[in-house]
């Protein structure tokens, strides 16, 4: 074995924290918030340690350095915080200390009453040491300490200000440095607080049965900021193909007047840079973004890495696609299901380089028009190397472009598409319905490893997604459903009209698509009726604007409650300064009530205080007799409680918000 560089290096640097697989991958923060840090870092012996905590963003040559803290057990925390979009990089240094390992075994002297003569030299030749790495007053003040220590002067030794100049002036000849760089991405806050609103652009017509158009999609656009949503998101804008159109339902036999499914891309009109005809033209796509961002919505796209026969790049192209012995290309199949109309595209090509190249472009298209979001279509069916590729390269050239993974699928698949550079992810919550189904995966998501760069987004319902808890509990269900989506993640999205208007009827028994689903034909919704959700909806998207506490999920707590059917948790504010509880009735067909004991400490609050909670869903006000208090809850007039903690001031009469 070769000997060290240098043997004189004493300190283990272990553990740093928080890393996505030793580093490889990229913790993910946004802009404004602060990276913890925390490493183990130890030496032989019983000499002090010093350590610091090094970052930079990556375009800087120069690092920042923060002091880190011992917290006992050789633990060392600092944070930093990301003031920029972009790459960061974070490090650990750390040195033997000997100036403080001197100071403090002279005080162990000194308490013993032993001669001091020789350890004050010691003393009086590291403070020198320190001079001549220091300069102008520093250097001459060291100088100075450095003679009173030869001169027996022992009340310098425990000086303050004497500490505080070593450490400007450390010896870290032999300092070590953690092995690597560890990774940051800084996106902007859309990536940790966003509220999507998913519709059919060709379902906006104000007549039943005629196509919808950018036009028409304007005038929707009033309707959906009235309902507090600030991500509008368009299933694919291309023309569709007519080989093997699918018909209503998806039947394999389309009729004449049959529209299709918008993600069957590619026509005769072209193929993912193109607009449906009908939809319009590029113009008027710029003229929706435009009146979109004056009311303050961002557009996002869809992006599905599929073609139909029709596509151009079936015939310029044929390479990329699979080829069956009989010549024919491969459709995609999930057996028994078949789905001819759209051919997957073969990631295995030889030509895998002008492939990349050519569904970055996809990307490099839309971008110069201005969108900057992107929901990506069944990722998990391409190749995970590309999406590394493609995503890390956008990034580089703008890094607020943002990724939604739609990717409903194995856990290590989901996560390793949000190492790999995903912004956001859907998630199981459409499936997790019981008290310890939404407590155990919440946990997991808002805590666990994955917290430091999976970050989800909750859908109750999609337009390939009816669940069932939908389908058999009617609007009641929906509230539920909306309120646990929308108090969870800091990230939700419906796909509506649907959803306000409470489309429930499944296309058959057992079956999660929808009867005669929007995918396959065009649709005429009755926005004003009665029964719609919007004003509830409204009322939950306003509640989630106005609290910080909801727009993260790092501090999702779960309360005990004594009854099954209840859940309870809450959200707070990095520093505690907005506090929300939430109770919610699981069952959307009986009125649920029960015990809440609340953990104080995560709310900031103090044990067997009354606080005042105003609940911002009712309008209500009511007394909390800390911890526990009982609540009682009906479905479909009150599926849930979203209270604001009041803290008590200086008189029970004397209270006021957290801000």
């Amino acid at each position: 074995m070769n000997l060290p560089n240098d043997g004189r290096q004493r300190v283990v640097i272990e553990d740093v924290a928080p890393a996505v697989d030793g580093g490889r991958f990229a913790i993910k923060r946004t802009v404004g918030e602060r990276v913890q840090v925390q490493a183990y870092v130890f030496a032989d012996g019983h000499d002090a340690i010093a350590c610091e905590l090094l970052y930079r963003l990556s375009a800087s040559a120069d690092w920042l350095r923060v002091p880190m803290a011992a917290k006992g057990n050789d633990c060392w925390t600092a944070e930093f915080p990301v003031s920029a979009m972009g790459r960061y990089s974070y490090t650990v240094r750390a040195w033997t200390d000997p100036f403080r390992t001197w100071r403090a075994d002279l005080k162990k002297r000194i308490a013993a009453g032993q001669d001091l003569a020789v350890d004050l030299l010691i003393g009086a030749n590291l403070v020198d040491d320190a001079a001549a790495r220091a300069a102008g007053g520093d250097a001459a003040q060291l100088h100075g300490w450095a003679q009173s220590l030869r001169a027996g002067n022992t009340a310098v030794a425990e000086s303050e200000d004497l500490l505080a100049a070593m450490e400007r002036h450390p010896d870290q000849s032999l300092a070590v440095l953690y092995g690597r760089e560890l990774p940051v991405t800084v996106d902007r806050e859309k990536a940790r607080f966003s509220t999507w609103y998913e519709f059919f652009p060709r379902s906006t017509a104000p007549q039943a049965g005629r196509h919808g158009t950018f036009a028409d999609c304007e005038k929707r656009l009033p309707y959906i900021a009235s309902l507090g949503f600030d991500v509008v998101y368009l299933p694919p804008i291309h023309p569709i193909g007519t080989q093997f159109r699918k018909g209503r339902n998806n039947s394999t036999t389309a009729q004449p007047d049959d529209v299709g499914s918008p993600w069957a891309i590619g026509g005769e009109s072209g193929g993912h840079t193109a607009i449906h005809p009908e939809l319009g033209t590029l113009a008027a796509f710029q003229s929706f973004l435009s009146a979109a961002r004056e009311l303050g919505l961002e557009v996002a796209l869809d992006i599905a890495f599929q073609c139909t026969p029709d596509h151009p790049w079936t015939r310029e192209h044929p390479e990329w696609f699979h080829r069956r012995p009989d010549g024919t290309i491969q459709y995609a199949e999930n057996p028994p299901k078949k789905y001819q109309d759209i051919y997957p595209i073969d990631f295995e090509t030889a030509q895998w380089r002008e492939l990349w190249q050519a569904l970055k472009g996809v990307f490099d298209f839309w971008i110069a028009q201005s969108v900057r979001l992107f929901r990506v279509d069944n990722p998990h069916t391409k190749a995970f190397p590309f999406w590394e590729w493609c995503i890390g390269s956008i990034k580089e050239q703008d890094p607020g472009v943002l990724f939604l993974a739609e990717a409903f699928t194995r856990p290590r698949v989901m996560n390793r598409l949000a190492k790999l550079g995903f912004s956001q992810s859907y998630t199981y919550f459409t499936w997790r319905n019981t008290k310890p189904e939404l407590t155990d995966y919440f946990e997991q998501l808002s805590h666990g490893t994955a917290s430091q760069y999976f970050r989800p987004n909750l859908w109750p319902n999609t337009p390939d997604i009816l669940p069932q808890v939908l389908q058999i509990g009617g609007h009641p269900a929906f509230m539920m459903r909306l309120l646990l989506a929308a108090t969870l993640g800091a990230n939700y999205g419906i796909y509506g009209p649907a959803f306000e208007l409470g489309e429930n009827a499944p296309r058959e028994q057992g079956s999660e698509e929808y009867l005669n689903s929007e995918k396959y034909e065009l649709k005429h919704w009755d926005l004003d009726a009665p029964h719609s959700l919007r004003h509830f909806i409204a009322r939950v998207n306003r509640i989630r604007r106005e609290n910080p506490a909801l727009q993260q999920d790092r501090t999702l707590t779960f309360h005990e409650t004594d009854n099954p059917n209840l859940i309870c948790y809450s959200k707070t504010s990095d520093n505690q300064a907005n506090a929300i509880i939430v109770v919610v009735n699981l069952d959307w067909a009986h009125t649920q009530s029960g015990w809440v004991t609340l953990d104080l400490r995560a709310l900031g609050l103090e044990s067997g205080r009354t606080f005042e909670a105003e609940d911002l869903l009712s309008g209500g006000r009511f007394l909390w007799q800390a911890p526990r208090d009982y609540v009682e809850l009906v479905p479909g007039s009150l599926p849930g409680h979203v209270l604001r903690v009041r803290r008590w001031l200086k008189t029970e009469r004397d209270f006021d918000y957290y801000l």
